[in-house]
């Protein structure tokens, strides 16, 4: 009899937890998206211009003051002061991208900024890559990165411009000083850029110039199918794209070449005997460069 009695109210306590299970996973909350690049970036980023030193004014308070962040304290240094450093770069992406920074602007990773744990914010500071000699200037706005080794976090496409999207990588950073910025001595090394005309992409990269491309400069364009990976107007953004595909790209250096057709550099690799190799190449660069490029068939 009590056996009888207890099942039908078993059978209900069972039905009750299940609902509560349910309603409990249909209300959590998802989890945080998980940082990296876009699955389609803007075209055309390596001709992102960099960040353009000004003076800015710098608050005390604020994103200026002493914090802390994952147990530690941190004093932002005084609004003058100078600051070089060694050590390993990161960047962040779509996970942050379009949220607050410390400062209270939008995080944009397309744009020329970066994350810095004790710089006055804002602040300008020069990236340089030893690896490959190139360096960016970029805007910090932000605090960050918390992770020990690390000096600073940089936007998507600062990275990109460095060659550092494969991951963590040793950099040199130079803050640009207010004083710096008055005298116009941080130009000491950027050549002029061209000025923009309407339609005009674009101008071509201000930072350091690369290393002279692993392909010869000029070619000529032999039958086949071609992979295009961009077109410039300038032929030095021809060229850093060059150089950049030929480092993270594994044996594609010795296809590269830079055509002047139509008022256009255009960047191809190959030639390529079937249409089909030639998309293995194409999903290879789009793979490590996160660009969208063309076949095309020279007759």
């Amino acid at each position: 009899m009590s056996t009888s009695t207890t099942r039908p109210w078993s059978g209900t306590l069972l039905r009750l937890a299940a609902m509560v299970l349910l309603a409990g996973c249909a209300t959590r909350e998802p989890a945080p998206p998980i940082d990296g690049a876009e699955t389609r970036p803007p075209p055309a980023l390596v001709q992102v211009p960099d960040a353009v030193p000004q003076i800015e004014p710098i608050r005390t308070g604020g994103p200026n003051k002493p914090y802390e962040a994952l147990g530690e304290t941190y004093t932002p240094l005084p609004p003058d002061a100078a600051l070089s450093e060694r050590g390993l770069a990161s960047w962040y992406g779509r996970k942050f991208h379009g949220r607050r920074t410390a400062s209270g602007e939008v995080y944009d990773m397309y744009a020329m900024s970066a994350a810095h744990r004790t710089l006055p914010l804002p602040s300008y500071v020069r990236v340089s890559n030893p690896a490959n000699g190139r360096t960016v200037i970029v805007r910090v706005n932000d605090r960050g990165p918390f992770v020990k080794g690390r000096i600073i976090d940089l936007s998507y496409t600062a990275a990109l411009k460095l060659g550092l999207l494969g991951g963590v990588a040793p950099v040199l950073i130079e803050r640009i000083t207010p004083d710096e910025i008055r005298r116009s001595a941080w130009q000491r090394s950027a050549p002029a850029a061209p000025a923009v005309q309407n339609g005009d992409e674009p101008p071509a990269l201000t930072a350091t110039p690369l290393p002279a491309p692993a392909a010869p400069a000029t070619a000529v364009a032999g039958r086949g199918f071609w992979v295009q990976l961009g077109a410039f107007r300038e032929r030095q953004g021809a060229e850093q794209l060059q150089s950049q595909a030929g480092e993270s790209v594994e044996g594609l250096a010795p296809l590269l070449a830079i055509f002047n057709e139509q008022s256009l550099y255009r960047v191809q690799a190959g030639p390529f005997a079937t249409r089909n190799q030639a998309q293995r190449s194409a999903e290879r660069v789009r793979e490590k460069l996160l660009l969208v490029p063309m076949v095309l068939e020279r007759r």
